[in-house]
């Protein structure tokens, strides 16, 4: 929240989206709503995973651009937003994304893992690989085209969401060298083998559900390109 009030650019509107949780976040959520001078909107209820929470922040959001803020992530400088805004106001483009880095958890500035998207491109989907999401800034009318977050995915939808925009709506896009969004190393997809098996799987089935062709072995090429992005 700290680093959403901290943004140079203040034409946004901020929307948090609680799970029903009961570990305080409410009560965070009420200590800061008074800084947001209005721009804050927030719910708390029960839900059915992190896409339906994604669902519901894309559906009551009424500003022209939709980025997602993760829980424990937070923006890494305080222009991210204006530079977002400005290389937007290029209406022939469709969304932007950049990098991203992780860190562990009481050490911010240590980066342990730098995750940027400068090589991507729609070819390597098939081979499990995408722009940072975190990052992923596209515009309301995107989603209202091309539909929200497939619930039917446990740790994949994401995936799915970018072989679907860039595959089958090829959407107009463009990236940006930028460091967006610092995030705490631990994250669903990543915390097990089962996970990883779950995302792979996902993967696959994310590809062929939107004509691509693809398998494990082609997906599971990923791995290694993401060892080279880890840093001691």
């Amino acid at each position: 929240m700290e680093s959403v009030l901290h943004q140079t650019y203040t034409d946004w509107e901020y929307i948090i989206v609680d799970g029903g949780s009961t570990d305080g976040t409410v009560d965070l959520i009420k200590k800061y709503e008074p800084q947001f001078g209005g721009k804050l909107k927030w719910t708390s209820e029960p839900d059915h995973g992190i896409y339906d929470a994604m669902n519901k922040g894309i559906s009551r959001a009424t500003g022209d651009v939709v980025g997602i803020l993760n829980s424990d992530d937070y923006f890494t400088s305080e222009d991210v937003l204006s530079v977002v805004a400005s290389v937007l106001s290029d209406n022939r483009l469709d969304a932007v994304y950049g990098d991203i880095h992780f860190i562990h958890d009481g050490k911010p500035n240590k980066v342990v893992r730098y995750y940027s998207s400068r090589h991507f491109r729609p070819f390597w989907l098939r081979f499990g690989f995408m722009p940072a999401h975190p990052s992923f800034y596209v515009r309301r009318s995107v989603y209202e085209k091309a539909g929200l977050y497939n619930t039917a995915y446990k740790i994949g939808s994401d995936f799915e969401m970018m072989v679907r925009l860039f595959r089958k709506h090829h959407i107009s896009y463009k990236y940006l060298p930028k460091d967006f969004v610092t995030m705490r190393t631990g994250g669903m997809s990543t915390k097990n083998l089962s996970s990883r098996r779950t995302l792979l799987r996902e993967d696959v089935r994310a590809c062929r559900d939107n004509g691509i062709y693809t398998n494990e072995l082609m997906i599971a090429m990923k791995y290694l390109y993401k060892v080279m992005e880890f840093r001691i």
